[in-house]
């Protein structure tokens, strides 16, 4: 069983992919990274028919170049630089780079190394491609489909009773049932209620002239760790200092918890409290976060109420109306929601990521709030990470 392309456009994948890549090829050439391949669920198992068709959908996104069309959008975005744009206009993704394997249990790797301004966009593109591939061919798939469009109907329902009052955007081309449901997902969304205001992808946003949405991703930080001058309890800092001076306040959503919140509120001070627009939760208990961010901004006599808490950590609907709820009334609350809308079916959706875990030859890793969301391959690594950390905030708080 040979399936149809899944990618079929370089655009197909997270705005923040295009937004890291601009500040790395402006300011970090120089790194090389790995990434690496898990699913945490439980019991799955891939057949060598899916590694087959999962390594034919990569030889054929590795044909993939962007159109002058495409090219031209990205330069319409107002905080896409052209020369960043030009060098899209020479890039495609290299199947070097890509090395898979599978064992006799069914476990599959996958293993991106390469340049970071280029390795990093594997990462997503990847995600489409096994997900749409287990699913097409370890499930009945247009029973899948059914289901999905049956709760789908209900969640437009939900919307305009009334029972959903809160505004999100679509975040789910990462774990996405397929290519073409997460389409019918945000045309429907966006079409059929007033509360989607846009989408993390940047093909579909093109498509249906959405805003496409998204700033960064943990491994934006984690970069940062890599690097031989920089202090490992101090990679906030210089990452908020790059992003802003890429972007000077035109793309300024600040994700938390890479090192964790606490740590990051020690580099989140007054100056760039006023540069960025807001911060975006994807760990821990949402509640504490928020209020800990209230007083945060409090702190430094910035108004809540003008600033926005992204939240975007597992959510589905009634999540993020309570918490909507909670909040509205003191800040400006919105959502990225991507598993429940792009692959909510009557099986269970998997759980895969793609994560950074070397820099330069050297180990990197995410913290967050949640240590189970904790992912590294170097264990002594992690462990120094952890101390550095603590090291930090015991002498600075």
């Amino acid at each position: 069983m040979r399936l149809e392309p899944i990618v079929v456009s370089l655009l197909d994948t997270d705005l923040y992919k295009f937004n890291m890549d601009q500040v790395i090829f402006h300011k970090h050439t120089d790194l090389s990274g790995e990434y690496y391949f898990k699913c945490r669920n439980e019991g799955v198992r891939f057949t060598q028919e899916m590694f087959d068709e999962i390594n034919a959908q990569i030889d054929h996104l590795c044909t993939l170049t962007f159109s002058q069309d495409e090219l031209d959008y990205l330069r319409a975005i107002r905080f896409i630089k052209g020369d960043y744009v030009e060098f899209l206009r020479l890039w495609h993704p290299i199947r070097d780079y890509v090395e898979t394997a599978l064992d006799p249990d069914g476990q599959m790797s996958i293993v991106v190394r390469g340049p970071l301004f280029s390795a990093m966009q594997f990462e997503i593109y990847l995600l489409e491609i096994v997900n749409e591939v287990y699913f097409r061919m370890q499930y009945d798939y247009d029973a899948l489909l059914a289901s999905a469009k049956a709760r789908l109907d209900q969640k437009i329902d939900d919307f305009r009773s009334g029972k959903y009052t809160f505004r999100f955007a679509e975040f789910g081309c990462r774990r996405r049932l397929s290519r073409e449901w997460e389409d019918v997902v945000v045309r429907r969304l966006t079409s059929e209620t007033e509360n989607c205001v846009g989408t993390s992808n940047v093909y579909l946003a093109r498509k249906y002239n959405l805003t496409p949405i998204g700033t960064y991703a943990h491994e934006f930080v984690q970069m940062y760790q890599g690097i031989d001058s920089i202090p490992l309890a101090y990679t906030n800092h210089y990452a908020l200092e790059d992003w802003y001076d890429e972007y000077r306040g035109d793309n300024g959503t600040a994700l938390t918890d890479t090192v964790t919140t606490d740590l990051f509120l020690l580099d989140f001070n007054r100056a760039m409290v006023n540069n960025f627009t807001g911060v975006r939760h994807d760990s821990g208990d949402p509640y504490e976060w928020g209020e800990k961010m209230i007083a945060h901004y409090k702190k430094y006599g910035a108004d809540p109420r003008s600033k926005q808490l992204l939240f975007s950590d597992s959510l589905d609907f009634d999540r993020a109306q309570a918490l909507y709820e909670h909040f509205r009334d003191r800040t400006k609350v919105s959502f990225g929601i991507g598993t429940f809308c792009s692959n909510d079916t009557c099986e269970h959706a998997l759980n895969i990521v793609i994560k950074l875990q070397t820099v330069n030859g050297r180990a990197v890793a995410k913290l967050s709030d949640a240590p189970g969301k904790a992912m590294c391959r170097d264990a002594d690594y992690l462990e120094y990470l952890k101390r550095s950390v603590a090291f930090r905030l015991n002498r600075e708080k």
